[in-house]
């Protein structure tokens, strides 16, 4: 935030973050920037689409947007973004409230590596889920490389930062949404376990997992039935499975 109130604008690295937010919500664009001498046609489209649209447009040298990066890709285009899509806790309810249908929650506790919170973000939106809700603490956070890594989903699924996760799932719990905690020790299988009604997904970080309180605070745990010699799944990969179970149970029904 700044002095006045107002959100600090982010950084939108990349065509396809860009593209993404001047799609689905232009409003929130504040400036694009654009290398100097930019010869990509998809940046092209995209500066005639910030000008059509009203969005102020520069060209920068391209060593500036190199800077600007901190070292990602940039492809010659970078955009300021003041995102409407992120929550806190306070805004929980609210979110809930506003949810149309059997709700889908996805919470991840302490994915660290910003790839797989992207990934993670990506394959949410693609399933339909209503809510993300990831830690303050012990997470990637929504850095250039998330964001790049989504694909676009940063910008318009709803992502909620948690400071006391414990107390956040306690408040599904009373608004009526089961917990499903993805674990590789669980006694239930991920396909023998009905997913049909109002569900928030529960899955852990790299190596070890969901936390205890985290584990302990859900209704029951789920396992992905496993037919080769490997143990476990990449995080990114495991919520991709778990979320389209949920996907497929709920078409059939």
């Amino acid at each position: 935030m700044t002095r006045d109130g107002s959100k600090t604008p982010e950084r939108l690295i990349g065509i396809h973050p860009v593209a993404s937010a001047l799609r689905q919500h232009p409003e929130q664009v504040r400036r694009l920037v654009v290398a100097e001498g930019a010869k990509n046609r998809r940046v092209r489209e995209l500066e005639a689409q910030a000008r059509k649209l009203g969005i102020a447009v520069e060209s920068r040298p391209r060593a500036e947007l190199d800077r600007d990066s901190g070292g990602v890709r940039h492809q010659d285009v970078i955009a300021d973004f003041e995102a409407g899509n992120l929550f806190t806790e306070k805004d929980l309810d609210r979110v809930l409230d506003g949810i149309e249908g059997t709700p889908l929650v996805l919470v991840l506790d302490g994915v660290q590596d910003p790839h797989n919170l992207g990934a993670c973000l990506r394959t949410a939106e693609a399933a339909g889920v209503h809510l993300v809700i990831t830690t303050k603490d012990r997470t990637a956070g929504l850095s250039a490389v998330a964001r790049r890594a989504a694909a676009g989903a940063a910008e318009t699924i709803r992502l909620l930062l948690a400071t006391n996760l414990a107390r956040v799932l306690r408040r599904l719990k009373e608004r009526g949404i089961w917990l499903a905690g993805a674990a590789d020790d669980a006694e239930q299988g991920l396909h023998d376990v009905d997913l049909r009604g109002p569900l928030a997904l529960v899955v852990g970080g790299e190596g070890q997992g969901m936390r205890r309180l985290t584990a302990e605070t859900c209704d029951y745990l789920l396992r992905i039935p496993m037919q080769g010699t490997v143990s476990s799944l990449n995080v990114s990969v495991a919520t991709g499975v778990c979320l389209f179970e949920v996907v497929r149970q709920r078409t059939n029904s």
